[in-house]
């Protein structure tokens, strides 16, 4: 006769749970190249005795990214004077060699863009057509269980390299922000703040089966539970006039402050950010600059392991902050190139100051119909050497000197010509000017001449 206690077992009434299954190791399929490698403290790395810091440029040669991006990475654009270092490469396997010589943290604080895994042969609504939201086969999915893994690889990687107190920003979609959000709980960070970052025009559902995806989740995580994370409540009160919520819409804010009207209601990045080029998961430099200021102070360093177009290096020159970051594909680091080196010499220009001598015509005469006042007299370059034009602005000053003590300047403008300039300038500005000066500002980079010559 069974007894009562093994008539209960067979029931399963005293059956154990089953075990919780073991994530395979991470990148069993897909194991990541690794080279032997030193990571110096001005950036450069060595491998094999030799050193890239001879081969680092504003801008890469190779226009064709490399089926597989180099190992050991390459320290492809550095700026000393700013802190910016930007590599190409494998993100995990830089972040290992930062950990190893940075045992106690690197970075104040790290923005990270990871592929949400979309690209799996949806379709969405672009400019009215229906087009495939296909990016790229490092945003396919590979089954959750492997896009976990990879989750809680770069992540454990970022914890290592973030110092004591510092924090990160993950961005994602209902794609892949609860796997981040799992895999730092997992990883012992402390989640601090989910933002709702809401798109005030996004695509619409062209299926009519589902609600319109309309926000992305923004994770903000200090390192550990003991962190003292930096948080500047005041310069985010003064932006709102209030506690900041982690809602950023813009109707919460007065409507008679005009300045206040776009916050936390962030647009796509508009025409200007893809002015050179774009990214097909591209940021908002407004939104990441707002994480930038709420969790750093200036000096700081910053880290994105997944730099893309490179928006975080942008944003990082803008609000001073040292960067680095990584990036897997050869064309999208040489986007971000164009960028930076195009930001940092905006910042330059603003504070730059230049000398000139105006000679001044006695017959003062507008004559829009002639090409004299539009144009500079040609000086050819001797010697003769090789170089880019990266930078070009016209920009146009209407003075008004009637009276002397009085002489002003009554409107400015960029155009491409002294024609555009006066028909776009208001009919009261014409009025009152007497003189306009013309201010052309060409800035060319050297190339570096081809090895034999």
């Amino acid at each position: 006769m069974l007894t009562k206690s093994t008539r209960r077992k067979r029931a399963g009434l005293y059956s154990q749970p089953a075990p919780t299954p073991r994530l395979r190791p991470a990148f069993k399929t897909s194991p990541i190249p690794t080279h032997a490698f030193e990571l110096r403290e001005d950036g450069t790395i060595v491998a094999d005795g030799v050193t890239d810091v001879d081969e680092v440029g504003p801008q890469l040669e190779a226009e064709v990214a490399p089926p597989t991006p180099p190992s050991p990475p390459r320290l492809a654009f550095r700026d000393d004077t700013r802190g910016v270092w930007l590599y190409h490469g494998n993100c995990l396997e830089l972040l290992d060699a930062i950990a190893t010589k940075y045992p106690d943290g690197r970075f104040d604080t790290i923005f990270a863009d990871p592929p949400y895994f979309l690209s799996n042969g949806g379709v969405t609504c672009h400019a009215g057509r229906m087009v495939r939201v296909d990016k790229g086969s490092w945003d396919k999915s590979r089954g959750p269980e492997l896009n976990h893994e990879f989750n809680l690889e770069w992540l454990r990687r970022c914890q290592r390299v973030l110092k004591p107190n510092g924090t990160i920003w993950v961005t994602g979609t209902l794609h892949v922000i609860f796997s981040v959000g799992y895999a730092m709980q997992q990883l012992g960070f402390k989640i601090l703040n989910d933002i709702a970052w809401e798109k005030p025009n996004p695509p619409p559902n062209l299926s009519c089966r589902y609600f319109t995806h309309s926000i992305e989740t923004v994770l903000w995580a200090a390192k550990t539970e003991k962190s003292k994370h930096v948080f500047n409540y005041q310069a985010m009160r003064k932006v709102t006039g209030k506690q900041m919520k982690t809602v950023w819409r813009k109707e919460e804010f007065p409507t008679d402050q005009e300045h206040l009207n776009s916050i936390w209601t962030l647009s796509a990045p508009g025409s200007d950010e893809k002015a050179l080029g774009k990214h097909p998961t591209q940021k908002p430099l407004a939104l990441i600059e707002r994480c930038l200021l709420a969790s750093t102070n200036d000096g700081d360093s910053v880290l994105d392991p997944f730099l893309g177009g490179g928006s975080t290096a942008v944003a990082c020159v803008r609000v001073n902050r040292d960067f680095v970051g990584v990036e897997l594909d050869l064309s999208y680091l040489n986007l971000a190139n164009r960028r930076l080196d195009r930001e940092i010499i905006t910042v330059w220009l603003r504070e730059f100051r230049v000398q000139m001598d105006i000679s001044i015509i006695i017959t003062n005469d507008l004559d829009l119909l002639s090409d004299s006042i539009n144009g500079s007299r040609s000086v050819p370059d001797v010697p003769e050497i090789q170089t880019e034009r990266i930078w070009q602005e016209c920009k146009f000053v209407f003075l008004s000197c009637a009276r002397v003590s009085q002489a002003s300047v009554v409107h400015t403008t960029v155009d491409v010509s002294l024609q555009e300039a006066w028909i776009s300038a208001p009919t009261g500005k014409k009025r009152e000017t007497t003189h306009i000066v013309r201010c052309e500002t060409e800035i060319f980079r050297i190339r570096k001449p081809e090895a034999g010559s």
